[in-house]
């Protein structure tokens, strides 16, 4: 990691140039903590900032101070900004999107014949797809008001990062597609000329996708598409608008990961797609980065300390100075704590459980918790190991992508002070 380019990020949200940031990647990854840190470190820093969240777990709200979010952007108290900056934050609402796009494109009959179809509801309520063509839609709303400096975006939680690039095209096509065109043919040929046409050209058709889908269904899609036939170009033209819109200049695209290896190999294939359609990649955040304080120290050390402690032994002291195995050390000669680390974990172990417990009894309870220490010492350092090894595999497959690792924090966000606190680690860019 230490070849990789470090990810600055603060100047970054400075650049006036820079209007949206998408935090993409798996699921479970820190996305919706890193775009609101983002958010309250851009704001806080004069830029006057949104947050598009999609996160079902609403730990945003939470975070910001804020009992419930919506469609509408509510902004955002306790901001500390300077030269106006201010913070406001939204969730999206799938089904209130798509009906915002209903009653924009159609009027007061026709929407509320739409609104009331029961594939409709089905449709704006989970179809495959559905949620990410929307966290598409809203976005490009948002852009188009013009009125935040900053949109940072925290994409769906979706089973893959790359739905979110794939999703609106999908939903798109689907809705412009042949099927809806052969569905909407009846209705834009007139009198008994398209009877004729339905009862001839499309009853064998209907009659297997009645079979398959059921009756009802089906006549629930022919009137939603009779209802909608005014639209459905709409879709994809604007999806195309947004998706052009994230290829422009002024988006930035950080790809949110942990270091582990089905994280950070969800993070390649979005990194190698966002090349692929020549969208601007910022870097790589990577986040939960374990570190210890006492690295020198190894786990094989570790644990070979935490075995003569059980075993009555002192722990090695250096080379030349421990006694064989199975012997009892009588007078150990002195070393140099600097170069000893494990004698000198054991030691500061030992003095703060006597400081803590004065009661116990030394030889055996404080031994053996300091044991205990070691043994977890060991398996973390086993931890920072495999992490070092997934992130240099990442590394070598992807030596131009920036990082900027996030240290691993004890427990959850849950206010705006550890969104600070995540935002000071984000900038730091290196894990010391």
């Amino acid at each position: 990691m230490d070849t990789a380019p470090v990810l600055e990020l603060d100047p970054l949200i400075d650049d006036p140039a820079t209007r949206i940031i998408v935090c993409c990647g798996a699921g479970g990854v820190g996305k919706t903590t890193t775009a609101a840190a983002l958010g309250v470190r851009a704001a806080e820093r004069g830029r006057r900032v949104v947050v598009l969240t999609i996160d079902p777990a609403r730990r945003l709200a939470q975070s910001m101070g804020i009992d419930s979010l919506d469609n509408v952007p509510r902004k955002v108290e306790g901001i500390k900004g300077s030269d106006g900056g201010e913070l406001h934050a939204m969730m999206l609402d799938m089904k209130r999107t798509f009906d915002e796009i209903v009653e924009a494109h159609a009027d007061a009959d026709r929407a509320r014949a739409i609104l009331e179809n029961p594939f409709y509801q089905s449709l704006s309520a989970g179809f495959a797809g559905t949620q990410e063509y929307m966290a598409m839609e809203k976005l490009g709303q948002l852009r188009a008001r013009d009125e935040w400096d900053l949109i940072v975006v925290d994409t769906p939680p979706s089973r893959s990062a790359l739905d979110f690039l794939d999703a609106p095209k999908r939903l798109g096509s689907f809705l412009d597609g042949k099927f809806i065109k052969l569905l909407m043919a009846p209705a834009k040929v007139g009198g008994r000329a398209g009877m004729k046409f339905l009862n001839v050209g499309m009853s064998m058709m209907t009659g297997t996708l009645g079979k398959l889908l059921g009756g009802q269904f089906l006549k629930d899609v022919q009137t939603f598409v009779a209802a909608m036939d005014t639209m459905f170009g709409g879709f994809r033209t604007r999806a195309d608008a947004t998706y052009k819109l994230l290829q422009a200049p002024g988006t930035a695209f950080l790809v949110v990961a942990t270091p582990e290896r089905d994280a950070l190999r969800e993070a390649a294939y979005f990194v190698e797609r966002l090349a692929a359609e020549e969208m601007p990649l910022a870097g790589l955040v990577l986040n939960r980065v374990h570190g210890s304080g006492a690295a020198r120290l190894s786990a094989e050390r570790a644990r070979a300390a935490a075995e003569n402690l059980d075993e009555g032994r002192i722990v090695d002291q250096g080379a030349g100075k421990a006694p064989g195995r199975g012997s009892r050390a009588t007078s150990p000669e002195p070393s140099d704590p600097a170069a000893d680390p494990a004698a000198d974990l054991a030691t500061a172990a030992a003095r703060s459980a006597s400081e803590a417990a004065p009661t116990a009894e030394p030889d055996t309870d404080v031994q053996q918790l300091t044991a205990g220490l070691l043994r977890l010492h060991a398996e973390r350092m086993q931890v920072l190991a495999r992490e070092q090894r997934t992130r240099d595999r990442f590394t070598a497959l992807h030596p131009e992508v920036a990082v900027a690792e996030v240290a691993a924090l004890p427990g959850d966000v849950h206010d705006l002070d550890g969104l600070r606190a995540i935002g000071d680690r984000l900038t730091v860019g290196r894990m010391p």
